[in-house]
């Protein structure tokens, strides 16, 4: 089966040393120096206190590189669209594309149970052009637990988790699941199919909205906005609004907040993904974490004045900053 990684950054080149490992030999899409360090150098993972050089294969996205079996998609959701011309090159009649991305994704509501139209979710797919070229038909949902940091151009640290979960947005196809399902387990990833994936993606959305903005507006890292007792404060805040709002569409969240913020916490000193992302001047995911949640609570007349104020600081102090350079 020819696997391609597309966005390998930290998350898909954790996925590609463990695929490697088992045999699989993923072929890796990524850019800038981190492209160049990946084809020059090959990759370099420290896990459980281990170091280890992986020979891969690394492409840009003006490279050759033919149609693939499996492509799973790491990028950020902001970075889909633009990179639509050169992902949907590698697809043939049976390609598979499994979308690992934090946030509400682009597919939400196809299949969603309640009688809502199928159509793309704006906020991440503003003019529906993944829905038109790439189609949720092709799509298997997934939500990636692990905590891996990008510590230099083709340089990753594992953190902590290997858990995965996948699933179909609508109740078909399930062979196809399985057998990425097998796949990503021999790989030595903890693997678990799910039948209602949108659940599995608004349990995790609910720790990324509450933390992710706050580690950008703050600097602080998971442990210490999970046990000051201001970023708290305002992180209860916004998973109440966020479940509320999820529970409007089904989700069931089965622990409790405080619960859920000890689990941040135990994760230690971990940067989370928009704050390495915003340190390193990269564009932020708030158009999947924040911007899509607040859509979701228009359409389901839901008010969520934390998350609204929350993304409206974001928004002014990333302007501001843009506007000083």
């Amino acid at each position: 089966m020819k696997i391609c990684i597309y966005g390998a950054g930290a998350i898909g080149c954790w996925l590609a040393a463990h695929l490697h490992r088992v045999g699989y030999k993923p072929n890796l899409v990524a850019r800038g120096a981190h492209l160049d360090t990946l084809k020059r150098d090959g990759l370099q993972i420290t896990e459980a206190s281990k170091s280890q050089s992986i020979p891969v294969k690394a492409f840009g996205d003006q490279d050759d590189l033919t149609a693939q079996d499996l492509i799973i998609v790491t990028l950020k959701a902001h970075s889909i669209s633009p990179a639509l011309h050169h992902l949907t090159s590698l697809i043939h009649e049976n390609t598979y594309l499994l979308f690992a991305v934090n946030g509400v994704p682009w597919w939400f509501f196809y299949g969603l149970d309640g009688g809502r139209p199928e159509q793309p979710l704006y906020s991440v797919d503003p003019n529906g052009r993944i829905w038109k070229e790439i189609g949720p038909q092709r799509t298997i949902g997934c939500v990636l637990y692990p905590a891996v940091e990008l510590i230099a151009p083709g340089v990753i640290k594992h953190v902590s988790g290997d858990r995965i979960s996948i699933g179909e947005p609508k109740a078909t196809n399930a062979d196809r699941t399985e057998r990425i399902a097998t796949i990503l387990s021999n790989a030595g990833c903890r693997t678990a199919v799910r039948r209602d994936i949108r659940n599995e993606i608004w349990i995790k959305l609910w720790g990324n909205v509450a933390f992710n903005p706050l580690s950008v507006l703050t600097g602080g890292t998971l442990d210490r906005l999970a046990t000051d007792p201001g970023t708290q404060y305002i992180a209860t805040r916004l998973m109440e609004e966020t479940r509320e709002i999820g529970s409007h569409y089904g989700a069931r969240f089965g622990m409790t907040i405080p619960k859920r913020i000890e689990g941040a916490a135990s994760v230690g000193p971990h940067k989370t993904s928009m704050l390495q992302d915003y340190l390193q001047g990269k564009p932020l995911e708030t158009s999947a974490v924040l911007d899509a949640v607040l859509e979701l609570a228009s359409l389901a007349r839901v008010d969520a004045p934390t998350i609204r104020m929350v993304q409206s600081i974001l928004h002014m102090k990333l302007s501001t900053e843009r506007s000083e350079t």
